[in-house]
């Protein structure tokens, strides 16, 4: 049996033609393998041969400031589903960020679906982000996080609400400060109504730790939101929204913490009606 000779100006033009059908002209190894003569295995033979020699070299050329190879490896790190890294002067600050926020906008205008809620905390890249976008899909907009003491332009409000307009999308402010000067003062905010209802979390006496925990997962992954709307009579408040036409699926029910009824909003969403009475 005649060994296979591998080297040689006939093997490497061999080479060099299986190699450029294929990758060039987009030929199967099985085509290239009939109109050749040769096997389907020698033509994977030869293909293996182009890559290891060098004969054939494969590249990635981003073509613009995206750096393709870094963005698929810290995605793949970090179990990310969408990861974007950028090739910016970092010495420069204005040109790093213009870059950022295009590239955000960018991101945004692809992935964004019709009746996603975005969710935005405040940046200065997110600004620039700002003056990028295009208009967007049909979606809600919330601010993730409290104000900062900026010039109204730049402060998140502003933020969420020009979002918000770019996606024909209702705006949901935070109306309290990112940063507070001490402990107390936080824990005075918690106890406005307002505040504690966005930063209320599901948990006993209301639910179980099982059902807590699968609560918390689902919100996480954003597959639900839960509402709860506090009353000083639950039964009173049942009857009158009840007159107006409000949908309950739940009328007014005894619990350990309390009174509450569960009812839906126009879209369908449920929403806890509240009396407590362990306060």
């Amino acid at each position: 049996m005649a060994l296979e000779k591998s080297t040689g100006p006939a093997a490497l033009v061999l080479t060099a033609t299986v190699a450029r059908r294929y990758y060039l002209e987009g030929e199967s190894k099985s085509d290239i393998a009939a109109s050749l003569g040769l096997s389907r295995f020698k033509v994977a033979r030869l293909i293996d041969r182009a890559l290891a020699t060098g004969l054939v070299r494969i590249e990635i050329d981003s073509h613009g400031e995206i750096d393709l190879d870094l963005s698929v490896r810290v995605g793949a790190a970090l179990g990310l589903r969408h990861c974007i890294v950028m090739d910016a002067p970092e010495e420069d600050d204005d040109t790093l960020r213009s870059t950022l926020g295009r590239a955000a906008a960018e991101l945004l205008a692809e992935i964004l679906e019709p009746g996603d809620v975005l969710g935005l905390s405040w940046a200065r890249s997110l600004m620039a982000m700002r003056a990028s976008l295009p208009q967007l899909p049909r979606c809600d907009v919330v601010q993730l996080t409290g104000s900062l003491s900026l010039p109204s332009d730049d402060s998140p409000i502003e933020l969420v609400r020009d979002v918000a307009r770019r996606s024909d999308g209702e705006a949901f402010f935070f109306y309290a400060p990112m940063v507070l000067p001490d402990p107390a003062t936080a824990g005075v905010l918690r106890t406005q109504p307002e505040i504690a209802l966005i930063l209320n979390s599901p948990g006993p006496p209301m639910f179980d730790d099982e059902t807590t925990a699968q609560l918390m997962s689902l919100v996480s992954r954003g597959a639900m939101g839960g509402v709860m709307l506090g009353t000083d009579d639950c039964r009173a408040t049942y009857e009158e929204l009840s007159s107006r036409g409000v949908e309950f699926s739940q009328l007014p029910t005894e619990q350990p913490y309390g009174i509450d009824a569960q009812l839906r909003d126009p879209s369908g969403n449920e929403m806890r009606l509240v009396q407590r009475t362990d306060v």
